[in-house]
Parts: C-alpha cells; structure tokens; sequence
C-alpha cells in the first residue's frame, strides 16, 4: 500500500498542542472517534486509531461515498461519456413511467449531483422491500419541484448517477474507478455495495481506509493532481466543491453553508464529504489541509465544532483583508443607465441571506454575507481571461446600501462596489485599490427596470428601512 510521507506538526507551522487538545475535548465530550489523520502541505502530521480500529482495516463510509461517485461523473464528463446537463431520462428509455412529467423530463445530472432533483420526499423510503429496479422507482416518484430549485438530501439521487456511469461504461463504478483514481493514489481493495440488479449503490457502500480518505482529500486540495499528474478534469474540483444550491441559512451549521457536486460546504472556508456516525473527508484550501475522521459518533455537528476549536487554530493565525460587515437581506431588482462613458447598461442585483449575486450587463460579481465567497468573472478581465474571485458583501442597517468588496485573488487588484438606494433608482459606484489607468470611475444613476412578473413579495420590492 502506497503510504503518504509523514512529518511532525511543528515542521508544518501546526501546534501539536492544539491536536492534543482537540482529541482530549473529543472524548471528554463522549466522541467515540475510530481514527484520525491530519495532513498539511501533502505530509501526515498526526494519526491515531482506537484500538481495535486499525490502519490496515478498511471502515464503512456511508455517504463519504458520494463525494467518490461524484468524482466518478467528474472523469466521465472529462472523458466525453456524458453532459452534466444530459437529461435523465435520457439514460433510461426501457424505465421511465408511462406518464413523464414537465419536471422530471427536465432533470438533469448536474440536479443530481446538488441533491436538486426536485422531490420533496426523498424515494428511498421503502425502496429494498418494494422493487429490485431501483432506477424504475425513482423515475416513478413525484417530481413537485422545478428541478435545481429546491434541496433535498437524495441518496438514490448519487444512485441514479452511478447508473448512469454503469449504463454508459458497461461496468460496475468500483470497476471504472480502480485504473482511474483508485491505482493512482495507491488504494487497495476498497469495497462498495452493490443493489439488486448489481450496480453500485453509489450513495453509500464504500469502504476504504482512513488513509485512502486522507488521499482522496489531498487530491482535491491539489486540486486534482497527483505526484504532479492529473487525475481530475482542470477546473472540475473548483466547480464540485462551491456552493451551487442553498440547503439552509444556520450560520452555526456546517449542514447549511452551501452544497455542491456531493460536497457540503463548511464554515471557515473548508468543504467536506461526511458519512452517517461520523465519517469525515475534510478540506481546509485556506491552511493547505486534510482532516480525515472515522468515528460512531451520534452528533456529527459536536465533531465539527471541535474542529473549527482546536485544529483551526493550531494552523496559526489567520491575516484576513477588510471584510465588510453586516447582515444579508432578501433582495431582488433591476436597472437600466442611460448611456455612460464606462459603457454599462444595466444593472441587476440578487441578494439572499448568505449571498449576493450582482450582475453588469453580461458579467456577474458574486460575495457572501458573513463571509468571504469565491466566484468567477469576467469583468474588466484580465489578460482577455475571467478571473477568480473572492468577495465579500454587506447591507447598511436601514437597508438603504450595499456594500461589495470583490477580491481577484491572483492579481493585485480588489474592487469596490458600492450601491445606494433612493426611490426607484440606485447610485452605482465602482473603484479598484490599483491600476495603471483610473482608479475611482463616475457613479451611474439606474432606473427600476420593470419586473416582468406580478409578484407582490418583499424580494421585488426596493429595500426599506425597519
């Protein structure tokens, strides 16, 4: 078995009594933890197993196996096997009910992969006792919801996705995996489920080692290298792990930061796979990262938290730019300037409780409330190329401005954004900290833009003061 080097804490700028502690409060809270495995910078600097868990012995990883099944869609779509905007049904002509409905006609795989298929109840229930077609019965479940609208923990939904990858390969998803990511990271006789029909279950089933949980994190910290080889289709790590559906607005919950492609984003900047009873592939870009956790614990959150008390700090200090302050606000509008020199046309705003969307003609802006939210865009480019950001936004108390501070973290240069509501029109000014031409531009005055539709909700409305 292929091993990961190994380092002390202190080597890696990591203080060794912060993992002492967290392992101490972990038990003296009752968390029964399996084992533990810290990486930074690629090398192990902490490991332990509670006897008689061991190294060598593979553990049960429940749902930590939709992030492998999802990276599994990653190689295909990297392959050319499949769009993430195929339709479902599309895969399966021979299952579909005789009946399809205007939304599950349009479910498409990127609703599986963010758990937006459009179902209120997830169609697990009951499943293994009704039927050995798995794929019939969830094509055959009610479909209320537009699908990539509306979150809902699916597992079958991850089993629908390891369906597809059967039918399109012709073999089991471990099969497909082994030569592909499993060889390469050097992990041995991993295990996984399989349904009735002998497909993969996909969802749960998988079964590997702590250190081959580790691995897999590091690989998605190098953002899908390997000993400087890619595994990983370029740009499919960045597109997994960022939130792409809202599954809450709990700030104190990492079940509420934000999903991706089987994915949870986490507080702090960190994402991660998890498992029931407490199977965790944590990654932390910010501090270069990797936590992996077994564990038969009954409160997952209670394992977090521990995280983000005593291993977050052992990194050391985090330097942090300005960041506005201030809460969120559910807000919807558009806006049209009247010709201007910047040559900008219309402005529109998408605010929710966590996040902003803020879009100049074609370009979108993107920040979090709270928070530091990365995003692409492609305004005022650099190198002809859309940029990486990483902005942070924030409304006035009496709702009357909203603040956007948009970093593009590979150049110098941070924009600010700043829009102030009066009646019916918003004053728009932009700023950059730097730049060989103008730095301040000349506020643009918008007018309220006709909202097509005839909703009466605040979200339409112009922010008020309370």
């Amino acid at each position: 078995m292929t091993t990961l080097p190994r380092s002390t804490p202190e080597a890696q700028g990591v203080s060794s009594s912060g993992i002492a502690a967290f392992l101490a409060h972990c038990q003296s809270a009752g968390l029964e933890l399996h084992s533990v495995m810290l990486l930074r910078h690629g090398r192990v600097i902490a490991e332990s197993w509670w006897h008689p868990y061991t190294p060598a012995k593979p553990h049960m990883l429940f749902s930590l196996s939709k992030s492998f099944t999802a990276t599994a869609v990653g190689l295909a779509v990297g392959e050319g096997r499949l769009s993430l905007d195929d339709k479902v049904i599309s895969f399966f002509p021979e299952s579909t009910p005789e009946t399809i409905s205007e939304n599950l006609a349009a479910m498409r795989v990127h609703d599986l992969l963010t758990m937006s298929t459009g179902h209120a109840v997830e169609p697990m229930s009951g499943l293994r006792s009704e039927t050995n077609n798995w794929v019939k019965s969830f094509l055959a479940a009610a479909v209320p919801h537009a699908p990539g609208t509306h979150f809902l923990y699916n597992s079958l939904a991850t089993y629908m996705l390891s369906a597809i990858l059967h039918k399109l390969t012709g073999e089991r998803l471990l099969s497909y995996l082994t030569p592909r990511l499993f060889v390469p990271l050097g992990i041995e006789s991993p295990t996984w489920e399989q349904c009735p029909l002998g497909m993969d279950v996909g969802g749960w089933g998988l079964s590997v080692r702590t250190e081959d949980i580790a691995k897999f994190g590091q690989l998605y910290l190098s953002d899908g290298l390997w000993n400087g080889v890619r595994l990983l289709p370029e740009g499919w790590v960045r597109n997994a792990t960022r939130k792409h559906i809202s599954n809450g607005d709990d700030p104190a919950s990492d079940w509420a930061q934000g999903y991706g492609f089987q994915f949870w984003r986490c507080q702090h900047g960190a994402y991660r796979g998890d498992g029931a009873f407490g199977q965790y592939c944590v990654v932390f870009p910010e501090q270069n990262a990797v936590l992996a956790i077994t564990s038969g614990v009954k409160n997952m959150q209670e394992v977090l938290n521990q995280v983000w008390k005593h291993i977050l700090p052992a990194f050391g200090a985090r330097r942090e730019l300005h960041r506005p302050t201030g809460a969120g606000h559910v807000f919807s509008s558009a806006y049209s300037f009247p010709a201007n020199d910047q040559g900008l046309k219309s402005l529109r705003l998408e605010s929710t409780e966590s996040q902003l969307t803020l879009t100049l003609d074609d370009h979108t802006l993107s920040g979090g409330f709270g928070m530091w939210l990365l995003g692409e865009t492609s305004f005022r480019q650099w190198h002809g190329k859309p940029h990486e950001t990483s902005g942070a936004a924030a409304w006035s108390e009496d709702r009357t401005t909203l603040t956007l501070r948009l970093c593009s973290v590979e150049t110098p240069f941070i924009a600010e954004v700043l829009c102030t509501f009066e009646g019916e029109s918003v004053t728009f000014q932009y700023s950059l900290n730097a730049s060989f031409g103008p730095t301040e531009f000349a506020p643009l005055v918008g007018a309220r833009a006709q909202v097509a539709s005839k909703a009466t909700s605040r979200e339409s409305a112009p922010p008020q003061s309370e």
